[in-house]
């Protein structure tokens, strides 16, 4: 799955000369988080998010009227407080990758760029809803967590042993265990109640960690 599949598509973007009151007034109509910035090219040079514009706006302590406050905040730009150094990724990136520089940099969000054109941006809300997907939580079924060997063949043992029994695989999921000879597997499955998919698998793994219908 790449970004292009996930992303928001043709974002909301703000030009650097932009009040603050305006953006932060664009954010709340349009309930998202963040904005691209861009000069007068529409080429992307920072973003601004809630956060930037709320730390820009005056202390609930500040000894200035609600008129200066007013006045003062009129006169900031976006560009006085935006990020310049913007996290892209492009339509072709793997959802994986650009999840994992979100983590990895603390970001909520990037824009997706083609070439110098903005063509979408890629949300933790977009990377939670594909996670939705992933895992078939729309989808009703019982929900396998077992402790597997790592040994070649383990997985499709286990969805050999699934087709036999008549089970459909909603969706499937591996993740690392607790040392290297070992990992995690998250299965859910239609068609088959919860006392016999337990039953048929049991003997295909390590251990039963958790089955329940989700």
């Amino acid at each position: 799955m790449t970004v292009g599949r996930v992303m928001t598509h043709n974002p909301f973007t703000v030009e650097t000369g932009t009040s603050i009151l305006d953006a932060r007034s664009l954010m709340r109509r349009e309930k998202i988080g963040r904005l691209p910035v861009i000069d007068r090219h529409k080429k992307l040079v920072g973003i601004v998010s809630e956060k930037d514009l709320l730390h820009a706006s005056p202390s609930a302590a500040t000894t200035l009227d609600v008129y200066e406050m007013a006045s003062l905040l009129a006169r900031l730009v976006v560009d006085k407080v935006m990020t310049r150094d913007v996290i892209t990724v492009t339509p072709d990136t793997a959802v994986e990758d650009a999840a994992r520089l979100m983590v990895d940099h603390r970001i909520g969000g990037m824009p997706v760029l083609e070439g110098d054109r903005i063509v979408g941006i890629v949300t933790e809300t977009d990377i939670f809803k594909l996670f939705i997907e992933h895992f078939g939580t729309r989808q009703r079924g019982v929900r396998l967590t077992a402790l597997v060997s790592e040994k070649p063949g383990t997985i499709a043992a286990l969805t050999t042993a699934i087709a036999q029994a008549g089970g459909n695989i909603i969706s499937l999921g591996t993740f690392p265990g607790d040392d290297p000879s070992t990992g995690i597997c998250t299965v859910k499955v239609s068609d088959i109640p919860r006392e016999k998919l337990d039953e048929l698998l049991r003997p295909q793994v390590v251990r039963i960690m958790d089955v329940r219908e989700a």
